[in-house]
């Protein structure tokens, strides 16, 4: 019988030429990625040191029973009295990509494409965001305790903190307040990084035909990220109010009574104290947060090529 003319054909072996070109382009997005982390870890630690004095108010403020301060510099004078001056955007890329197969390159995402990815790179981020905030919160909130002479503070330090939280309520109280850091985090990183995206276009030098000619000058990128902390911010500040509350309180809190007791306390404005820090915060510590994820790419290129 004679071989079906049917029969399939083996598939075909793919040159040296094209496995050495595959080879390279993954080597080349595997640096690039190794480089974004480097470069957003120093826009990171960029943000905590401008930004962590304005967070410390804003908590503060936010966690204080109603009459404690007066405003945002009596925290600052009451904290200097008392402790002195001493005291994964990728993945979201990633994701926009799969399921945008005509996107190629992060210069080609449209603003509703960047939203897009900001909001899934909170996703996983929650992960690790939510218990850090709520060793922050309780850190920051114990200074505004008066301590008696000899009494010590009831944490030593953030490891203190997740050893009494695990042994008081086990991981649930560590990770507690992980669905308000969500909601905080998806809608805020969305507006985050589609209000950077926009303000870069806009101050990007363009030619005649409207595409762009020049780089962003450092300028401009401070004005862009200033310009995005703000308006994160803005959406999602009640509903960091309602975070820092929950992941403060003692017991057993519920989100549901947390919105309640805010609103009996104060209504509608007693969601938003502490505003003033944040906004003041947003500026600067996004600033530098996009001028140190710049110039950190500008060191690499220059060192690495």
């Amino acid at each position: 019988m004679s071989p079906s003319s049917s029969s399939s054909t083996p598939p075909s072996i793919p040159s040296a030429e094209e496995v050495k070109t595959e080879v390279v382009e993954a080597s080349k997005q595997t640096l690039s990625s190794f480089r974004s982390l480097i470069a957003g870890g120093v826009g990171g630690v960029c943000a905590v040191i401008v930004g962590h004095p304005f967070d410390l108010v804003k908590v503060r403020m936010q966690t204080a029973e109603k009459g404690v301060y007066s405003g945002a510099l009596d925290v600052v004078r009451k904290t200097v009295a008392r402790e002195g001056l001493r005291k994964g955007y990728d993945v979201g890329q990633k994701l926009v990509r799969a399921f945008s197969p005509q996107t190629n390159s992060e210069a080609h995402f449209t603003i509703a494409q960047t939203s897009t990815a900001g909001f899934f790179s909170a996703i996983p981020m929650t992960i690790i965001t939510a218990p850090f905030e709520r060793v922050k919160v309780l850190l920051q909130i114990q200074g505004q305790k008066q301590l008696a002479p000899g009494e010590k503070p009831r944490y030593s330090g953030g490891m203190d903190v997740v050893r009494q939280l695990y042994k008081e309520g086990g991981i649930r109280s560590v990770y507690r307040g992980s669905a308000m850091t969500l909601a905080r985090d998806g809608p805020g990183s969305a507006t985050y990084f589609a209000s950077y995206e926009y303000v870069k276009r806009k101050m990007t030098p363009k030619d005649a035909d409207g595409n762009p000619s020049g780089e962003l000058s450092l300028t401009a990128v401070m004005t862009a990220g200033g310009a995005a902390g703000v308006a994160m911010w803005i959406p999602v500040f009640p509903i960091d109010t309602i975070k820092s509350r929950l992941q403060s309180a003692e017991g057993r809190p519920t989100i549901g009574g947390t919105i309640r007791g805010l609103y009996a306390n104060g209504g509608f404005k007693a969601f938003f104290p502490g505003m003033g820090p944040a906004m003041a915060r947003a500026v600067p510590a996004n600033a530098v947060t996009f001028l140190g994820v710049e110039l950190a790419h500008k060191a690499m290129n220059n060192a690495f090529g």
